[in-house]
């Protein structure tokens, strides 16, 4: 779906980061600069028709937009069974709609952030992690010139063939890491009409979005000193836009769902304050083939079952879920899909919300990934 930036918080600590690496005792004199945060989204391009798509260009960054995200999330085991979900995840956030010329290697209109968690099921520990930067001096950005690339720092994931149907994503903490490379099974799926998502029914109030929903994973993965090698599948959703949810919007529920029947669905709901759900948002439902349903609104329905109250933020998430879905057929799809672990709140850096491993039962089984927001902290005015 479409994750947050808290573009205040993310300025000031890109800020002070960037303030940190200039030590003239050291021969660096370049001058920082950060340009003022405005509010005007005007001369930034908005999504209001769909696009073009043109694939491996369309991986690659959008900095006309003003927020953009590269998101992956999977679930791998080992040959004996022991599970793992990953997430991680790079954002892109635009200052200002122009970059101005400058000699300084230093500044930037583009702020860049990662996010990057592993959930370990057998363990019953969930780890997470997150960083800032710029896109000057290489220490973040992306491209796809010569071949597709996204990074901040060492943390990156990177096309191993000139169409990127087969990338590695590397990223490591003190306490866990990853090293996985991802093949492309199906070409992209466009949510929305045509990859037009919308979030509200004013015009721009959307992104363009597509979602890569099956990607056959191998690699390894390190909890402390123990290294895992691993398989499974993982997910990818690359978004952008210049636009706002609407202002009565509370949070999202979002699921990307992964079938051992070879299908993917994504569904979700914006929850809106006065306790209703937007209507403009759908969901998709993806074929063994590739071929692809869109879901609309008023076609499915998600009922918690449970819930769980962090100990970190005390807020109070839904911990298990029921959802029905008119799929076309003579009764509709139900399966319930409950949480691996019970605690994956990434919390600390501006905003708490829920993301992680889910497993389905039901008329399908497999697993996938849920990410709630809202909950600890009201989406209201945010982005």
């Amino acid at each position: 779906m479409w994750r947050w930036i808290i573009l205040g918080a993310l300025a000031l600590v890109v800020v002070g980061a960037g303030l940190a690496l200039i030590n003239t005792n050291q021969g660096v004199t370049a001058s920082t600069f950060i340009p003022e945060i405005s509010e005007d989204l005007s001369g930034y391009t908005r999504a209001i028709e769909p696009r073009d798509w043109q694939f491996p260009r369309d991986f690659g960054p959008n900095p006309d937009y003003q927020t953009e995200w590269w998101y992956y999330t999977g679930n791998v085991q080992t040959a004996d069974g022991r599970h793992f979900g990953y997430q991680f995840t790079i954002f892109r956030r635009a200052l200002t709609p122009d970059s101005a010329a400058t000699d300084s290697e230093w500044r930037s209109n583009q702020l860049y952030m990662a996010h990057f968690a592993l959930a370990d099921v057998a363990g019953n520990q969930f780890f997470h992690d997150e960083r800032y930067s710029r896109d000057s001096a290489d220490l973040a950005g992306a491209t796809v010139d010569p071949r597709y690339r996204v990074w901040l720092e060492d943390w990156q994931v990177a096309a191993l063939d000139d169409e990127a149907t087969l990338t590695r994503i590397t990223a490591a903490t003190a306490d866990f890491a990853v090293d996985l490379t991802l093949e492309q099974l199906k070409l992209p799926a466009l949510q929305g009409d045509t990859g037009l998502s919308p979030k509200s029914e004013e015009i721009g109030n959307a992104s363009h979005y597509y979602s890569l929903t099956r990607l056959l994973t191998e690699g390894t993965i390190t909890v402390g000193d123990e290294m895992f090698t691993v398989s499974g599948a993982s997910w990818k959703d690359h978004e952008f836009s210049t636009s706002a949810l609407g202002s009565a919007a509370l949070g999202w529920d979002w699921f990307g769902l992964q079938f051992d029947d070879n299908r993917e669905m994504m569904v979700g709901q914006i929850r809106l304050i006065d306790g209703g759900k937007e209507p403009a948002f759908g969901g998709l439902l993806v074929n063994p083939d590739g071929s692809t349903r869109y879901l609309p609104a008023e076609s499915f329905t998600i009922e918690a079952t449970d819930t769980w109250r962090s100990p970190h933020s005390g807020a109070e998430y839904p911990a298990g879920w029921i959802i029905s879905v008119d799929v076309g057929e003579a009764e509709p799809f139900v399966i319930t899909v409950t949480p691996q672990i019970a605690d994956q709140e990434l919390y600390g850096g501006g905003i708490a919300y829920w993301e992680g491993t889910v497993r389905i039962s039901g008329d399908a089984t497999g697993y996938g990934y849920a990410e709630l927001t809202g909950y600890a902290d009201a989406m209201t005015g945010r982005f």
